[in-house]
């Protein structure tokens, strides 16, 4: 049975058939079914092959466990169907699509941890690098190639540090290896995948092309973040009045907190926030928000923890000046001092800032030169990788350190 479902298009076709056949068993009805039923069961379905399609694309650009995401994304989908349904006026059973949610999850998630053994990434290495760096991530399998090389003993992928000197026998391999198909991946490239980081210290001039975005997804990128945000609206715009409201109550000062930032290509701008502390007195030196946690208010603890004192950033988004998912922006004086102390610091404003980012879903605060390094690494990788899938990766993940207050300050 683990075996069978391995196989990806035998593993979703029994899902399907299980899922609507408990749906059809449970739904009370023996012979004809009513339109509402039917309706729900081709929903579910719909669902069903639509989380299918995305797990798989949303681990793409790193190598983690798909079990983790399995949740999320059932619900977002689920959730999303919902909300279409009841604009469009479809006829469904809400208690039945919900079940079909609630076994879809149940369906994806004993697959995964069945079949978790074979997804998990086989390489075989031309040893010409510490294989172990790699084989201790346990996401990967490595398995060390013995001269001379045969073709026929690659199962997998083919891995090599392409930066370090190889053989003739070794480079006529990795040419044989390309010519039939065979995936040839740098060491690096899946160091990368494991630590979800670009290694500034080996970053390479000429390498920089990499880090250039799709101009065709920047567009797509701007116009499906503002859709996000004006059809959240009526949910965010009374969170933010009575946030508002509320900081005034607590203590003297606007409500408001704004400030100039770095934006894409060095630019400056004006960053919108809501006023988490004290009117800090004026000619004061900037320092980072973790060394100012004595003058953080009781509500700004509270929308600090949950992300609500970011919200008006949205309006930064509409103009612009930011994007939704990016790097975070910093503040003029910090830039400047980090361009001299990191190298490819000024290359984390090829892209638009962001709201939430890969570094801070990862890493959580950076608050000191060391920090910020590692910092950068996570924003270089995520503008190396920009693509819809990591943007909705990263969706998820932000989701989870709103209800965690992981990375919060």
């Amino acid at each position: 049975m683990k075996k069978l479902l391995n196989n990806s298009y035998v593993c979703h076709t029994l899902g399907v058939i299980i899922v609507t056949l408990i749906l059809y068993l449970c739904s009370g009805y023996t012979h004809r079914l009513p339109t509402t039923v039917i309706n729900t069961l081709w929903l579910t379905v719909g669902c069903y092959l639509l989380v299918a399609a995305i797990l798989p694309k949303i681990t793409t650009y790193l190598l983690v466990e798909r079990k983790y995401y399995i949740l999320p994304v059932v619900a977002s989908v689920f959730t999303l169907t919902m909300i279409i349904v009841f604009m469009t006026r479809i006829e469904y059973s809400r208690s039945i699509l919900l079940f079909g949610a609630i076994l879809c999850f149940i369906w994806f998630y004993l697959t995964a941890l069945l079949r978790q053994e074979s997804q998990r990434l086989v390489l075989f290495a031309i040893p010409n690098f510490d294989i172990n760096s790699l084989n201790q991530r346990g996401r990967v399998r490595v398995i060390e190639l013995k001269a001379p090389y045969d073709i026929a003993n690659i199962k997998g992928s083919l891995v090599v540090d392409l930066h370090r000197n190889l053989s003739p026998e070794a480079e006529k391999f990795i040419a044989d290896c390309s010519l039939n198909n065979i995936a040839v991946f740098h060491a690096e490239s899946i160091r990368e995948m494991l630590e979800g980081k670009v290694q500034t210290k080996h970053l390479m001039e000429n390498a920089i092309g990499s880090l250039q975005p799709n101009p065709l997804y920047m567009t797509f990128k701007r116009i499906w973040e503002s859709f996000i945000i004006i059809v959240t609206f009526p949910i965010t715009l009374p969170i933010m009045a009575i946030t508002a409201i509320l900081i005034k109550l607590e203590n003297p000062g606007p409500a408001m907190f704004i400030q100039e930032r770095v934006g894409q290509g060095g630019k400056l701008f004006r960053i919108y926030k809501f006023r988490s502390m004290t009117i800090k007195e004026a000619g004061a030196e900037d320092k980072f928000a973790t060394a100012e946690q004595a003058r953080v208010t009781r509500v700004g603890k509270f929308i600090r923890k949950f992300r609500i004192d970011e919200l008006p950033q949205f309006f930064n988004v509409l103009k612009g000046d930011m994007a939704l998912i990016g790097p975070r922006p910093e503040q003029d004086s910090f830039v400047k001092q980090f361009e001299q102390e990191i190298p490819f610091y000024g290359y984390r404003h090829m892209v638009k800032p962001g709201i939430t980012g890969w570094a801070q879903v990862v890493q959580g605060y950076a608050d000191d030169t060391e920090s910020t390094s590692e910092k950068l690494a996570h924003d270089l990788y995520y503008i190396k990788n920009l693509s819809f899938w990591l943007d909705i990766n990263i969706v998820f993940k932000t989701i989870r350190t709103m209800l965690t207050g992981f990375g919060a300050q």
